[in-house]
């Protein structure tokens, strides 16, 4: 019964310490209000917590869709003992707090990356799926939608290419039926699949509007034998530690960033207003894509943010780096007064 699920010879592996412990294997395929309901060889069944479990967990530790737990059963309901370690994980800011994160999904193999071809191609929007997907393990193919609304389909894709590196590209229409043969070719039997996506990338026809009204969480087996993650947290996520992802999407920047950094006047330039800086040059000349560059830095701004909030050592780190600027730029403007 689970093997249709996404078991396997590793997660068995991965189960063995709990096996010793008597505990039976299962994965969550719906989640509501603390409530779970799993699959297991026996078959699907409701679930709690249990009281230990729940006390013990540490911050995302508590089992969401597509996660697999150990249970253990009682009075004709289950009992989660434990979760087993996670093999690729979204991750995003606990909601209504300051601090603490929540995992979004879990064991998700693939991410559909969807964007709509009949309103603005954002590509801001999709380095940042990139960024997220890759961070958490699972494999990026973009998705244009509503490619019957589009009057250049074959200059939207090799735009979004420019953006996507490894990643597919597909456009697709539910409208005309272009590309869905190549996008369920991406959505193998056993493997778990999940939608990223803004609101009204394309379901409803008559219309821009999207009609994704999910409530609650659940992991859905497609006739083809494929699953399906459908949760409302997987509409926009903010970057948490997500400096790998950031680092796979814009290698290239990065590596033309270092390389002329190697000639800036100081070697601590950040590349803003100061003086002899090579990478501001190329910016200006166009050797250096600005669009792509500016973004790359608005993600580290936004990933640096969120580690100084977190952690008072980055937060100290931070104001030295900024008072030796400070430094360096008034003895810059000294020795400029004194040529003058």
């Amino acid at each position: 019964m689970i093997t249709p699920y996404g078991w396997s010879r590793g997660l068995q592996r991965d189960f063995e310490p709990f096996a010793a412990r008597g505990l039976v294997p299962a994965r969550v395929i719906v989640q509501q209000r603390g409530l779970y309901r799993l699959v297991a060889e026996a078959g699907e069944t409701e679930a709690r917590l249990s009281g230990r479990f729940h006390h013990d967990a540490e911050d995302g530790g508590h089992p969401v869709v597509g996660d697999w737990v150990g249970i253990q059963a009682e009075d004709g309901f289950a009992l989660i003992q434990g979760l087993v370690p996670r093999r690729t994980a979204f991750v995003r800011k606990q909601a209504g707090t300051g601090h603490g994160v929540q995992v979004a999904a879990a064991n998700v193999d693939v991410a559909l990356l969807a964007l709509s071809l009949n309103g603005d191609l954002n590509l801001r929007r999709l380095e940042r799926y990139l960024a997220a997907t890759y961070e958490s393990g699972a494999a990026p193919v973009v998705v244009l939608t509503k490619a019957d609304a589009c009057a250049d389909v074959a200059g939207a894709v090799a735009q979004v290419a420019t953006v996507a590196g490894d990643a597919p590209v597909m456009a697709v229409s539910a409208v005309s039926g272009e590309g869905l043969a190549a996008l369920a070719d991406q959505l193998e039997p056993r493997r778990t699949a999940v939608l990223l996506g803004s609101s009204g990338v394309g379901i409803r026809e008559h219309d821009e509007r999207g009609r994704h009204t999910t409530t609650h969480r659940e992991l859905i087996r497609l006739p083809s034998g494929a699953l399906i993650l459908d949760t409302p947290g997987m509409r926009e996520l903010g970057l948490i530690d997500a400096e790998a992802g950031v680092a796979v999407v814009f290698a290239g920047v990065e590596a033309e960033v270092e390389a002329l950094a190697e000639t800036c006047r100081f070697k601590d330039c950040a590349h803003g207003a100061e003086p002899g800086c090579a990478v501001r040059a190329a910016l200006d000349d166009g050797r250096l894509e600005a669009a792509r560059f500016e973004a790359w830095r608005k993600l580290q701004r936004e990933l640096a943010h969120e580690r100084v909030k977190e952690d008072p050592l980055a937060r100290k780190a931070q104001q030295r780096e900024w008072i030796s600027r400070m430094k360096s730029a008034r003895v810059h403007m000294k020795d400029k007064r004194k040529i003058e």
